[in-house]
């Protein structure tokens, strides 16, 4: 049987309800920590990575795949189980990558004035995700919350891009964060 086919959701209704609603709440809620479940993608695909692309992608949202990530298993099982067109830099909703891969920044949708929402979300993959690091404050944070980011200074040059920039989502095995574009990022 063809790996591509295995390691989607079980009951898509239900588990892409649950993927959803933690995906809104770390990103209203910076330094928030989820565990997403239910996907069993290929390597080098972590499962939350899996689940967010099994919840936020469909055949209208473009998607990147930077470095690793960009290879013949990983484009399978996106294009069997979420239909995603795959796309170069510039026409990517979604982008997916180690920080690294990602790299540089400057190469994605930012948005327009009037459009604002016309920018791209990045899906990050981290090799540890703890709630201990950068110093984050603004909407959803009550006083200060913590996240162990892959930089500093990049997410503060993109919030001063607000309310353009890009928005990310970090993930490392299951565990899932989010840091949206409103976010003030401090350094320790």
């Amino acid at each position: 049987m063809n790996d591509a086919l295995l390691g989607g959701f079980v009951d898509a209704a239900v588990q892409s309800s649950h993927a959803f609603r933690a995906a809104l709440t770390v990103l209203s809620q910076p330094g928030e920590i989820r565990e997403l479940h239910g996907a069993v993608p290929p390597a080098p695909l972590s499962v939350a990575a899996g689940v967010l692309l099994l919840t936020l992608c469909d055949g209208t949202t473009p998607l990147h795949l930077a470095g690793a990530y960009d290879c013949a298993s990983v484009r399978d099982w996106i294009t069997f189980h979420c239909g995603a067109p795959l796309v170069s830099v510039e026409a990517a909703v979604f982008a997916l990558g180690d920080w690294v891969a990602l790299q540089p920044l400057g190469q994605f949708a930012i948005g327009l004035p009037d459009y604002p929402d016309r920018a791209v979300t990045l899906i990050v993959e981290m090799p540890a995700l703890e709630a201990k690091g950068a110093v984050l404050r603004g909407p959803g944070i009550a006083d200060a919350a913590y996240l162990s980011l892959p930089e500093v200074a990049a997410f503060q040059a993109n919030r001063a891009l607000f309310p353009l920039g890009f928005d990310c989502f970090f993930t490392c095995g299951a565990k899932v964060a989010a840091l949206p574009r409103s976010t003030h990022v401090e350094a320790v």
